[in-house]
């Protein structure tokens, strides 16, 4: 990176090579994935990720002294960074956490949108996001595998198993929205994606994730009801405000088969683009008026929200996939949002209780022949994991990579720990061009607590507490990863969420062994302990299977009452 240079100025290329600047590689590693999220980020002059407002660092002054640090950080000694500010390097132990990062973290009552917008204006705190802020975000490839579960598990429960023929209306298609496209296709859909920038649109076309781009509605409906018609997969981007063309399609009668929303509805001020104002207007209000650029938010996502809830009452499939417009809609008038479920709950709970869930892997030098032969490893080691094979081979075909070429994947516990342990072994033995790291979403079995998404209705009314995601950090702190962070909600997320994220670097050596099999099997263990001390069965079910201890308490308890 260009240190001291105005962003303007500033060059984002995605690293790669097998020179070391740092002082091995576990250090490098962190380096390469801080510059990665901004080759592949939504706005990096800005130090944005995604989601309008996930920083990869609070500002270019931090920004500079993270990469200063991380060039002549030596083993046994752990930066620490507090809302994207480096403030200091302390010494540990060789086996300690290269970084510690806390984002975003409010005492509970001040845990609202407005303190947070008043701190961050001052420049004393940023959101980090999920993965923008610690470094883990692997473009959109990360969220498409979530995406396409999520569909073939509908699938699954109301269409027979299969979506040819079938209309799925959604929109957005930015940073995270981005995925839905090219899921819904691969999941043999007909999707219609509204989004309100152009430019987003092209960028989908451009890299493959769109097949089409309508001028109208009528256009758009036409093309889909013909791919609909002839059972055919197809994505088709269509311009425009979804507050405004979702009633539209409900005026005409018309009812996808599943519906649902992936725009920035989680933040009011700088994310989501309220119905009948330009992107041009929403940029002066946020500057001239935030007040009132809010509340046309809110009201837009109200117009929203009731025409998902009459896609619903005539039938569709609809559900919240996880951007909080539920809640914005209740809070301003919409009794039965959530009537509308949301899609951890409704279709992924299962997964989670046996801690399966996104792992991710990324290959440091940028060669992409690396991911090719780990991809090969998994068909042969998982050959009978049919949610793994199946997106490998999808994913091989279809999924483009972004930036340092990744892979994701739906492990659970043990599977992630033999897979990174095979890894490190083909770094040892020169099989790969150099190390892989390796991370996850922090929607996770064990670290995420956010009542409106994650931990919604948990069986044992255990939603809000955030005690699993902590102990999730400090249990992998203690196990030796090389990143672990802790990050909680904000602009219009603050107050609902508390997550834990862990990076790990395969560098071929034995301490590798050490940190890679002590971190991910400790991780997922608390998943499925999570699950099961909310007594779901699956998890139950994964106690036993596995081992993994419960000291000290029944073996069995099923009945929260």
């Amino acid at each position: 990176m260009n240190l001291q240079n105005p962003p303007s100025q500033r060059h984002f290329p995605v690293p790669a090579g097998t020179t070391l600047r740092c002082k091995g590689w576990r250090q490098e590693a962190l380096l390469r994935l801080l510059e990665n999220v901004l080759a592949i980020g939504e706005a990096p002059q800005r130090l944005v990720v995604y989601a309008a407002l996930g920083k990869a660092a609070r500002d270019w002054a931090s920004f500079d002294a993270i990469v200063a640090a991380l060039l002549q950080l030596e083993e046994g000694y752990t930066l620490l960074i507090q809302s994207g500010k480096p403030i200091g390097v302390l010494k540990t132990h060789r086996a300690a956490p290269l970084v510690l990062m806390a984002n975003c973290n409010l005492v509970g009552q001040w845990a609202t949108a407005e303190h947070f917008y008043a701190l961050e204006q001052k420049n004393l705190i940023c959101w980090g996001g999920l993965t923008a802020g610690d470094w883990q975000y692997i473009g959109s490839q990360g969220v498409i595998q979530g995406t396409y579960e999520i569909f073939s598990r509908i699938a699954e429960r109301h269409f027979s198993g299969d979506l040819r023929g079938r209309f799925i209306l959604t929109a957005g298609l930015g940073g995270m929205g981005g995925a839905q496209a090219l899921a819904g296709k691969l999941a043999n859909a007909a999707i219609l994606v509204v989004e309100v920038n152009q430019a987003n649109i092209r960028k989908r076309l451009d890299n493959g994730f769109l097949d089409r781009s309508a001028d109208t509605l009528e256009q758009a409906l036409a093309l889909i009801a013909d791919a609909v018609a002839r059972k055919v997969p197809l994505s088709v981007g269509l311009c425009g405000n979804a507050a405004e063309i979702y009633p539209a399609i409900v005026a005409r009668g018309l009812v996808p088969d599943i519906v649902t929303d992936q725009t920035s509805a989680h933040d009011l001020l700088y994310g989501y683009i309220p119905a009948g104002h330009t992107l041009e207007q929403v940029q002066r209000l946020r500057e001239q008026d935030p007040h009132t650029l809010m509340r046309a938010g809110a009201d837009s996502i109200v117009r929203h929200v009731r025409a998902m809830l009459d896609f619903k009452d005539r039938g569709a499939v609809v559900f919240d996939n996880g951007n909080l417009i539920r809640t914005h809609a209740r809070q301003n008038g919409v009794e039965r949002a959530f009537e509308i479920p949301i899609f951890t709950e409704a279709y992924l709970r299962p997964l989670f209780a046996r801690a399966i869930g996104p792992f991710r892997w990324i290959a440091l030098t940028g060669d992409a022949e690396d991911i090719g032969k780990i991809d090969a490893l998994l068909l042969r080691r998982f050959a009978n994991n049919g949610i793994v094979t199946n997106w490998i081979r999808l994913a091989r075909q279809h999924v483009p990579f972004e930036g340092l070429p990744a892979r994701i994947a739906w492990l659970g516990h043990g599977e992630r720990t033999a897979l990174a342990l095979e890894v490190n072994r083909m770094v040892r033995d020169g099989e790969l061009s150099g190390p892989i790291a390796f991370t996850r979403d922090h929607l996770d079995g064990g670290a995420m607590a956010h009542p409106n998404i994650m931990t919604e209705n948990m069986r044992d009314g255990s939603d809000a507490i955030a005690d699993w995601p902590l102990l999730n950090a400090m249990i992998n702190c203690s196990s030796s990863a090389d990143l672990v962070a802790i990050h909680s909600g904000g602009g219009g997320y603050t107050g609902y969420m508390t997550s834990a994220g862990v990076t790990l670097v395969a560098d071929g050596s034995s301490a590798a062994d050490q940190r890679l099999g002590q971190t991910l099997t400790n991780d997922t263990s608390l998943g499925v302990l999570r699950y099961a001390d909310a007594g779901y069965d699956e998890a139950l079910q994964e106690v036993q299977r596995s081992g993994i201890a419960r000291i000290g308490m029944d073996p069995i308890r099923t009945d929260h009452t």
